[in-house]
């Protein structure tokens, strides 16, 4: 075998520039978009906490844009796939999308709909459905029992069908952990609930006994 003379190992290392490169570009654009559909996605979920449903859905719209063209080139690239790079983002695009839908009292989108993949989606899921506890507290502090109660019941939907997915972190990037910090603060909302629930129907049991007086 001839040895290998100077100028063959240039190219050689200039071939793995050329790669490292790309994959660099490739990699500060997914940064970039992983960054920006986060901002986005906070926004959104504070839009629709205060009520602002048409520019909680742009913004999720937005983060959508571009998360989604990032994803799909990482996905390409098995080194980015691998390590995660944009699950993050893909987890807080998804859990924006899924609470404007819980608050609207609408359908939720599935994996497929929004184009990600299985384990953004299971903890944006989670993420979203303890982020209900926001408005549980807002529509108990506004006598709203009716819409409190109907939050609680898809929170607890939502987590018992968290529980049937029992698979290690690597394949599902910590949704168990996700999982049972949700279960804490499911617990703590049904405590709230429950009480607040119980105030209400002694409010109006006195109520009633005040009018029967007059």
């Amino acid at each position: 075998m001839a040895d290998l003379n100077e100028q063959e190992l240039k190219a050689i290392v200039e071939a793995a520039r050329v790669q490292f490169d790309a994959a660099h570009s490739d990699r500060e654009q997914a940064l970039r978009a992983a960054r920006l559909t986060i901002q986005l996605s906070s926004r959104a979920i504070r839009a629709a906490h205060r009520g602002e449903m048409d520019e909680a859905r742009n913004l999720a719209k937005q983060a959508g844009e571009e998360i989604l063209p990032a994803a799909k080139s990482t996905r390409e690239r098995r080194e980015f796939f691998d390590s995660g790079l944009l699950h993050d983002a893909e987890k807080e695009y998804v859990e924006a999308t899924l609470t404007i839908a819980a608050l609207s009292n609408e359908s939720i989108p599935s994996a497929d709909d929004l184009g990600v993949g299985p384990a953004p989606y299971m903890n944006g899921l989670a993420e979203a459905a303890s982020e209900l506890r926001r408005s549980i507290l807002d529509r108990l502090r506004a006598g709203d029992l009716e819409t409190a109660e109907r939050l609680l019941g898809f929170m607890d939907m939502v987590y018992a069908a968290l529980i049937t997915l029992d698979y290690p972190d690597a394949v599902t990037r910590g949704l168990r952990r996700t999982t049972d910090q949700f279960r804490a603060v499911l617990e703590r909302t049904r405590s709230d609930l429950t009480v607040a629930a119980r105030q209400l129907a002694l409010e109006e049991r006195l109520r009633q006994v005040a009018d029967g007086l007059t």
